[in-house]
């Protein structure tokens, strides 16, 4: 099977279900920048892999964030009514749920939070940060189709939950590596 098949060369995309779109649709928008996050991780996984102290538990989570992704990217581009739909689990409360109790877990390991940040520290950490903008890029996106079209809300919340994990994780990650957060200083009270 070739990588290549043309049929978008037009600027359409098909959707699971064979409905095609323009590249430019809300929907295609929402799931490529949900793809453009799984990517983003990816590269954080790569950092844990190679720092000097590999956090297992961590790539584990991340892995696991990588599927859920997937299975996101897969509710979007189903339309509801497809024969499609059959074939995939729409995101539902019970995912949120669980990104809850990672955000629990994760805020136990990291420092108590007092205020905004500065995103970086570690190549890890700093990739964390990165998929959160991301995330939370998704999320408007996500509000965009919603305002277009029916699509799965709990989508949104999910993506709302994953950027405070993300969060959460850069927090942990750099305060397992001793590195100390940078507070934002308000303009005049340097």
């Amino acid at each position: 099977m070739k990588l290549y098949t043309k049929t978008g060369d037009g600027g359409t995309t098909g959707l699971y279900g064979a409905d095609r779109v323009s590249k430019a649709h809300a929907r295609v928008e929402a799931y490529g920048t949900v793809d453009e996050l799984n990517a983003v991780i990816g590269l954080a996984r790569a950092h844990n892999t190679r720092s000097h102290k590999p956090d297992a538990a961590l790539d584990a989570d991340l892995e696991y964030l990588q599927n859920a992704l997937f299975d996101v990217g897969a509710d979007l581009a189903t339309r509801a009514g497809t024969s499609y739909e059959a074939r995939l689990t729409r995101m539902d409360a019970q995912d949120v749920a669980f990104l809850e109790a990672m955000i629990d877990r994760y805020q136990e390991a990291a420092p108590p939070f007092t205020g905004f940040i500065h995103p970086g520290g570690t190549p890890v950490a700093a990739s964390l940060h990165m998929a959160r903008t991301v995330a939370r890029r998704a999320e408007r996106e996500i509000i965009r189709l919603l305002a277009e079209e029916e699509a799965n809300e709990q989508v949104q919340i999910y993506l709302n939950r994953l950027s405070d994990l993300l969060f959460v994780m850069a927090r942990a990650a750099n305060q397992a590596a001793g590195l100390e957060e940078h507070a934002w200083l308000v303009k005049g009270r340097r």
